[in-house]
């Protein structure tokens, strides 16, 4: 069941408006390796003799270019038909994603600019269009091989390697417009309280607000089209909160409306802004009613221990690479997953397009959302992984299948993080300001071994052999007090750092490949299906007789270029019966 306002291909499916306009389709483009299109003057007069399909970027087969060599300087052009009824209103430029620095010009004058190669980001162009007549609107994008920016999985080589694949360059994510008036709704946090029935609302209002606006804001909480609450607030200051109680509806008719998986309830909400009593925004939200905390080593949904079953997600496409090909692509995905027995997906390296999280949010699949990785550490790193990593977790934070940040994965960009104060220091404070922000959410600070300040102990660990992975986690203690290395050359938390009774989980496993002369997975490559299968089924019982560990994350769900351990094809075909899979999971 979708939300009471879902639009195929909306972009922002948590916050909805009517009154939008898709860009995505045929621009103009060009390559400008010598940077010499500002000087020369694109901004004004385009100089790309290319087109492009966007969102997709140029090394890509489905932009209409599939060129894979490295272009440090891409520009995009199109026309904007802007109708003279809009005239009065604010018109939004939105760009879901662009990798990695961004400026736009709007009929020959800057706009701005904005650094981050998978956070969202807006400007306002009402000062800069012309009403009832064609506007021209250009976006340079520069993009580098810099490894202090952060990249993911991203190569900053020439060619392939190891777990590294080609690079995203420009726009990769949906381009599109909304119509606003002067005084509009500009963002929604949203923050369910299971133990106290309630949820908060914190409302931020942009335009001419003052205390003579005569500007309220109505909310309207709904379940299955029947009204739970409404709310009213009169609009004095820009900023709001308001507390809407639900004891009686949670003990009422909507006493086991929680979020689940298997029972993902959504409450639809409106947020409705009047001035005088006229409705001049109207925008579209839900919330799920979900609580995840921590208490004697588990991991609790909603009060209840709960094991997760979890599929690290890598997010490629052969001919698109990491923008999904269409939104039926992305369900697909998560179709896939919830057949084959798991209630959640490890987004690795990658922040993932909207439309991913409200199908998780819909179909009730667990999130782990983990931050794209540098791979140096110095004071710019540090800088623009911080931005952009805040960035992130407010655009992401309203979306209940979240229930996990992971900043950090295997001391990448953080190499020395065992004992050099620096990074761990480094660490702690991306810990703290994401806990800051959302106190809500347990935070891993570095996935898979050498942990800081953590909420929960993390362990990737590829072994192939049930005996082996049952004799290396016989001893609990040995590991989690660093009195020896858990997976042969890594311990579980870097130099000062302790155990603090964390839960603990094997976030990567696996990596199962058949015997392939094309690329790589972990570990010998087998020869046949009942090989893999007896592998996959003697690893995943190691895992659940290990009665301290409180769930896992297999690698992966498909194939991506050279790496060839998914569960799936990188065109989603089974390699194995996926009732095969199922069965072992839920066994």
């Amino acid at each position: 069941m979708t939300t009471k306002k879902y639009v195929k291909n909306y972009p922002r499916p948590q916050f909805v408006r009517d009154n939008w306009v898709d860009l995505n389709g045929e621009w103009s483009f060009g390559f400008d390796d010598a940077n010499a299109g500002e000087a020369e003057g694109w901004q004004r007069t385009f100089g790309g003799n290319r087109k492009i399909i966007v969102p997709f970027t140029y090394e890509t087969k489905a932009s209409g270019i599939g060129e894979e060599e490295h272009h440090p300087y891409v520009w995009y052009n199109r026309s904007l038909d802007i109708p003279e009824e809009a005239a009065g209103k604010r018109i939004l430029l939105h760009f879901q994603a662009v990798d990695y620095v961004a400026k736009v010009w709007v009929n020959g004058e800057y706009v701005g600019r904005h650094q981050g190669g998978y956070a969202a980001f807006s400007f306002d162009i009402t000062r800069y269009v012309t009403f009832g007549s064609a506007n021209e609107l250009t976006v340079k994008v520069e993009d580098s091989k810099d490894a202090t920016q952060p990249r993911g999985k991203q190569r900053w080589v020439d060619q392939n390697f190891e777990c590294f694949y080609v690079q995203t360059t420009g726009i990769w994510q949906s381009v599109w417009l909304e119509y606003v008036e002067r005084d509009y709704i500009d963002s929604v946090k949203i923050t369910p309280d299971v133990d106290a029935s309630s949820v908060r609302f914190e409302y931020q209002v942009k335009g001419d607000v003052n205390l003579s606006s005569n500007l309220r804001l109505e909310t309207i909480i709904t379940m299955k089209d029947r009204q739970v609450k409404q709310a009213s607030l009169t609009i004095d200051r820009p900023w709001l909160q308001l507390d809407v109680d639900l004891v009686h509806e949670m003990n009422g008719p909507w006493k086991r409306c929680y979020w689940a998986p298997g029972r993902p309830n959504l409450y639809d909400v409106e947020f409705i802004l009047y001035r005088d009593d006229v409705v001049i925004d109207h925008v579209y939200s839900y919330f799920g009613m979900r609580k995840i905390s921590i208490e004697k080593g588990k991991v609790l949904l909603n009060n209840f221990p709960i094991y997760q079953r979890l599929l690290l997600d890598q997010g490629y496409w052969p001919d698109s690479h990491l923008t999904p090909p269409s939104e039926e692509a992305l369900i697909r995905d998560i179709d896939l997953l919830l057949e084959m027995g798991y209630n959640g997906v490890r987004k690795h390296m990658k922040i993932e397009d909207a439309r991913f999280l409200y199908w998780c949010d819909v179909k009730g699949v667990l999130v782990w959302s983990e931050m794209a990785a540098t791979f140096e550490f110095n004071d710019n790193a540090v800088q623009k992984f911080t931005e952009e990593w805040m960035e992130i977790v407010r655009q992401q934070y309203n979306h209940p299948s979240i229930i996990t940040w992971v900043p950090f994965n295997e001391s990448w960009g953080i190499m020395n993080i065992y004992k050099d104060q620096k990074q761990q220091k480094f660490t702690e404070a991306i810990y703290h300001l994401t806990k800051a922000f959302d106190p809500n959410r347990p935070v891993v600070t570095n996935d898979g071994w050498e942990h800081t300040v953590s909420d929960i102990l993390t362990l990737h660990d590829y072994e192939e052999r049930k005996d082996r992975f049952l004799s290396r986690y016989a001893n609990k203690d040995e590991i989690v007090n660093n009195e020896k290395t858990f997976n042969q050359w890594k311990y579980a938390f870097a130099d000062g750092y302790s155990y603090k009774g964390q839960p603990i989980i094997v976030s990567e496993f696996g990596g199962i490949a058949f015997k392939s002369d094309k690329g790589w997975g972990y570990g010998e490559q087998v020869a046949s299906e009942e090989k893999f299968l007896e592998r996959f089924r003697g690893i995943h019982e190691a895992i659940k007789q290990t009665n301290y560990i409180v769930g896992y994350c297999y690698t992966q769900i498909t194939d991506v270029q050279q790496e060839v351990n998914g569960l799936l094809t990188e065109d989603r075909k089974p390699k194995v019966p996926l009732d095969k899979i199922r069965e072992i999971n839920l066994s």
